[in-house]
């Protein structure tokens, strides 16, 4: 296995985690947004306020995309670290 080689699967690796991360970062980010206004607007500063809602969606947006998750990581060994290892 060549330098080129190694970084581009590097690259790759690092492509599919951005995707298979993003719908949950994503929730988490508008969740977190939504309940800061809510504070801010309410003058309600309570530790639990942000997290419990905040696990919620993250746990529910979990089970949402995990077949898309599932189905990209399968994706990334298939095409990519079986081909290389029973390849060479």
């Amino acid at each position: 296995m060549t330098e080129a080689m190694l970084i581009g699967l590097m690259r790759e690796a690092a492509w599919v985690g951005l995707v298979i991360a993003a719908p949950i970062l994503g929730v988490a980010l508008v969740v977190g947004l939504l309940i800061g206004l809510v504070q801010a607007l309410t003058s309600i500063q309570e530790l639990t306020l942000t997290f419990v809602p905040k696990m919620l969606a993250i746990m529910v947006m979990f089970w949402a995309t995990l077949g898309f998750m599932a189905q990209g990581l399968v994706g990334f060994f298939q095409n990519t670290i079986i081909g290389l290892v029973a390849g060479g």
